[in-house]
């Protein structure tokens, strides 16, 4: 259990210091000339018309810009900082080593200023708006947008009493809430990780895509989804800190636009991408913050249970119990899920924990009606993680005989790859 405990804190201050953007010392080394494949093409996470960053066949990044009067430009990207050469005129082109398939947030460093890239659009991480970039994988073909069913991803404002605030969460609904007016569905409550926010899952991870796929394959029940902000928690008076809305979209960032058209007739109040002006932001989390994994847990815990599932609840066809309700998070989102589900087991049936360390046999036995109210734990993680999550999850089933599955990402490490394909996985086999 002691060790359990270790390597949780040690992957919160790993979470942290990649994701919240605590200060780095990245090692600035030499931009890569020697063998280089030249067949790189644009990035397909960047702007519109825009030609870099560029990505090639090695999975290498070729960053560019025009800063004529910089002395100093740097690519940075997965902890090292690649400096790029200025040509005649002006421009500054850098080539990095070959990265992990799968997304990375990366930022370019001019004159020791850490800037985000004007070619990229721009995703909300690292607890600022910034630069992201996609690797080709082998199989990203599960997350594409293709002509099949689409479902909507809605921005959602509604009123907290617990923070007495405005709050913004992402809802997605799938197409069959549309063509069949009087079904009710199951709701996945699905959390980000440190340093994000409730864009996270419906940008960066692209649930809206996951979903509309697996459900005309057949592979998963159709579902409500519901991603909210698992930090800007504080109260009244408390002490802010992990800054609320995330501040407005910046120009190039994607938007949270429908996934086809909602039809005549769909629920009100509830705006398909469009961010009023001047939406008010809200800071912090609750007071305590890391003061011990419940600390950032029971701020989120009350506002779930006091004003988001109510909400969800109210406005929306949903079966409102315990069997059609699941909850799952990925890294800092999946140490919240770990602690409001044992500490509730009568709230949700299904819980998933993406990258947030593997749960011990005496974590779920002591948790009363946790193994008996709970019909599957999903723990994940990505296989450069180690997390264990596989030989866990096989202890929890034999030694207390409850439906545990372990899933390992292949090749990938705390990225949003791992998290893309723990969803895809978990969706299969939740509400069945």
């Amino acid at each position: 259990m002691k060790k359990m405990i270790l390597s949780l804190m040690a992957l919160t201050c790993l979470t942290a210091s990649a994701q919240f953007g605590a200060p780095r010392q990245n090692p600035t080394v030499s931009s890569v000339t020697e063998n280089v494949t030249e067949d790189f093409k644009p990035a397909s996470s960047n702007q519109d018309s825009k030609q870099y960053p560029m990505v090639n066949s090695q999975r290498m990044v070729r960053a560019q810009i025009s800063a004529p009067n910089a002395t100093s430009v740097g690519l940075d990207i997965a902890g090292k900082i690649y400096q790029m050469t200025k040509d005649a005129n002006g421009v500054w082109t850098g080539t990095s080593e070959p990265q992990d398939e799968g997304f990375h947030y990366y930022q370019l460093n001019i004159d020791g200023a850490s800037v985000p890239d004007p070619g990229s659009l721009y995703y909300y991480g690292a607890s600022r708006w910034g630069s992201g970039i996609e690797i080709p994988s082998a199989d990203q073909d599960f997350w594409q947008v293709k002509n099949v069913p689409q479902g909507s991803m809605s921005e959602v404002f509604y009123w907290s009493t617990y923070t007495e605030k405005m709050r913004r969460c992402h809802v997605y609904l799938p197409a069959e809430y549309f063509t069949n007016p009087t079904k009710k569905f199951p709701v996945l409550y699905l959390q980000h990780g440190m340093g994000e926010n409730e864009y996270g899952w419906a940008e960066q991870g692209h649930t809206a895509q996951i979903l509309d796929n697996l459900i005309a394959e057949g592979k998963a029940v159709p579902c409500i989804i519901v991603m909210d902000n698992g930090l800007n928690t504080s109260r009244p008076g408390e002490q802010g800190g992990f800054g609320g809305f995330g501040g407005p979209r910046p120009q190039g960032a994607p938007g949270a636009a429908p996934q086809g058209q909602r039809p005549q007739g769909a629920p009100q109040g509830m705006p398909q991408g469009q961010r009023p002006q001047g939406a008010p932001g809200q800071g912090g989390q609750r007071r305590g913050g890391f003061g011990g994994f419940g600390g950032f847990s029971e701020g989120f815990k009350n506002v779930l249970f006091n004003d988001i599932i109510p909400m969800v609840e109210k406005n929306y066809r949903v079966i409102a119990d315990a069997q059609h309700r699941a909850y799952a998070g990925l890294s800092m989102g999946g140490m919240q899920a770990r602690e409001i589900t044992l500490a509730n087991p009568e709230k949700f049936a299904y819980v998933g924990s993406f990258s947030s360390g593997a749960w011990s046999v005496d974590q779920v036995k002591n948790s009363e009606g946790f193994a008996k109210n709970v019909k599957l734990l999903f723990m994940s993680g990505g296989g450069k993680e180690n997390m264990g999550c596989v030989e866990a999850a096989k202890n929890i089933k034999e030694q207390l005989g409850m439906n545990a599955v372990g899933y390992e990402s292949p090749g990938t490490a705390h990225e949003w790859h791992t998290w893309r394909r723990s969803l895809y996985q978990f969706a299969q086999l939740i509400f069945k």
